[in-house]
């Protein structure tokens, strides 16, 4: 049963997808909570806007607004790739999941890897995967993965 506070806390800390005008709302300060991303101009935060926006449904950017501060303060992305195993199967991987640190313990960032997840099941994909810290690995227990074999990375600058 919800309360009236829960219900009104529902509308103002809504997931949606992630909108041009985001970037005016703290987007790229709130994702450097997570990684280093430095200062991107207007121009080049819409062409990327533009070119994930042509992946359509096969990359999703969501993102958590409080409607109240107008802030967004949560946010994670999905991309799915299309494979020949598992007869033509897809695999959603999951990425870039923050939530800012004034509101973190509002289940926000379950709230975002459950739209996430639920995107690529939507999708037809059948297993969905992610990257984590050893750090965060109890919290996304908590939202239902399991931790399977190790990540390997190589950067290339």
């Amino acid at each position: 049963m919800q309360t009236a506070n829960s219900s009104t806390e529902e509308e103002i800390l809504r997931v949606r997808k992630l909108e041009i005008s985001d970037k005016n709302k703290g987007f790229i300060e709130l994702l450097r909570q997570l990684t280093v991303c430095d200062s991107i101009s207007d121009e080049a935060f819409r062409e990327r806007f533009e070119e994930l926006a042509k992946c359509g449904d096969d990359h999703l950017v969501c993102v958590i607004e409080d409607n109240n501060s107008g802030k967004i303060v949560a946010t994670g992305s999905v991309f799915i790739e299309k494979k020949f195993i598992r007869n033509c199967g897809k695999v959603g991987h999951i990425e870039d999941v923050v939530v800012d640190s004034n509101v973190r313990g509002k289940q926000l960032g379950k709230k975002v890897v459950g739209f996430l997840s639920e995107h690529a099941r939507a999708m037809g994909c059948y297993k969905v995967i992610l990257d984590c810290s050893v750090e965060n690995r109890p919290f996304y227990e908590r939202c239902g993965f399991k931790q399977k074999e190790i990540q390997m990375v190589k950067y290339f600058v």
